[in-house]
């Protein structure tokens, strides 16, 4: 996504904009958008199209009083993109398991509690909050490539090495679950933290920035792109 901003724009942002539409226009009686760790403080291209995607979600639970919530995502263990596979074939093919730095802390969650995330959030939403799972501490990623060499039954620097690649871009060394201005309350569920919008979002001006920005993205303005993108998350509070 960070290569290709203007595909990222129409498929994160236009894409949820169309759906909630239909889901509007439909009569449809809840919305749960799956967002991610990276659109808090964004510093990348998915984190900030997923960041806007939450604004409009949360516009729209404000704007019809529908239980319409976002979720956000750690590292699910396990699937597509995971590091838990790629580390696997690594060890498989007799390494280098790659790190990109050996200070990176990401939050992990398994499949069945993204799912039970994603079903609770549906149950006990609202309109407009942020839902997230308590996962505990940050895992620095190099323990987990560590444990998994001896899971293994190899060690480290002898049968195999761990190889630093460097952070991609937009990549963040640490992710958080929650920014400065929000503040997770406990919810009747255990384990699921939730957040109410530090302010109503008015759902027209919203629009009017996001039309913009899918505009642009349509034209082939990078640059352009990139700068109205950061403009409606660096306004998002």
């Amino acid at each position: 996504m960070e290569e290709n901003i203007e595909d990222a724009v129409t498929n994160n942002v236009l894409g949820t904009s169309n759906l909630l539409e239909l889901a509007k226009s439909n009569g449809v009686e809840r919305f749960v958008l799956i967002s991610t760790d990276k659109a808090v403080e964004p510093a990348c291209v998915m984190g900030a199209t997923k960041r806007v995607a939450e604004q409009l979600v949360q516009a729209t639970g404000f704007q019809t009083g529908l239980p319409y919530v976002v979720v956000r995502f750690g590292n699910v263990l396990g699937s597509r993109g995971s590091v838990v596979p790629l580390f696997q074939q690594q060890i498989e093919d007799g390494g280098p398991v790659t790190v990109t730095h050996p200070d990176a802390e990401r939050y992990f969650m398994t499949i069945p509690e993204a799912v039970l995330l994603v079903l609770q959030a549906a149950a006990i939403g609202k309109g407009g909050e942020v839902l997230v799972l308590d996962m505990g501490e940050r895992v620095r990623v190099m323990d987990l490539a560590q444990d998994m060499i001896e899971l293994s039954g190899l060690k480290l620097g002898q049968d195999i090495e761990i190889a630093y690649t460097g952070l991609h871009p937009g990549e963040k060394i640490i992710e958080s679950l929650f920014s400065e201005n929000e503040h997770p309350m406990p919810t009747e569920q255990e384990k699921i933290l939730i957040v109410q919008a530090a302010k109503e979002i008015d759902f027209n001006d919203l629009q009017q920035g996001v039309d913009g920005l899918i505009a642009l993205a349509h034209e082939g303005d990078g640059e352009a792109t990139r700068a109205k993108l950061l403009s409606l998350v660096a306004g998002s509070g």
